[in-house]
């Protein structure tokens, strides 16, 4: 991975083979951001996506193994019990222009991923809400 700061956050360049969550876990680590938001686009494979079921509150997975566009990966970056959290949802398109959409579980890079992080000056928290069934990030002052 290359990155470059900028004014007001990170530039990223994922290289081939690398899994995104895991490797923007560890630059935010290396990085002791706090908390922000991120978008993205790119090429990958090896992509399980998720959509989540409000009612039975789980997550339906989906594997798709052969290469896709990331035609848009949006997130943000919190901490669950001081616990590093990336919730990405992705866009990805088939060869056939078909796209499919949810939750990143994971995701390799096939030929590249474009990544700009936005960081903000306090730490984002999420709680679990057990209504939803889902750890939502707090907003109280």
């Amino acid at each position: 991975m290359q990155s470059l700061k900028t004014k007001s956050g990170y530039i990223l360049r994922l290289i081939r083979n690398e899994e995104i969550i895991s490797t923007l876990k560890d630059f935010i680590k290396d990085k002791k951001i706090k908390g922000g938001f991120l978008f993205g686009l790119g090429a990958g494979k090896e992509i399980t996506l998720g959509f989540y079921d409000a009612k039975k509150k789980n997550y339906h997975k989906r594997f798709f193994p052969d290469d896709h566009e990331y035609t848009s990966l949006v997130g943000n970056i919190s901490y669950l019990d001081d616990e590093l959290v990336i919730h990405i949802h992705a866009v990805i398109s088939a060869e056939n222009f078909v796209s499919y959409s949810g939750h990143l579980f994971s995701g390799k890079v096939s030929a590249t991923c474009e990544i700009f992080i936005t960081m903000l000056d306090k730490k984002l928290i999420r709680k679990a809400d057990p209504l939803v069934g889902l750890n939502l990030i707090q907003l109280e002052n």
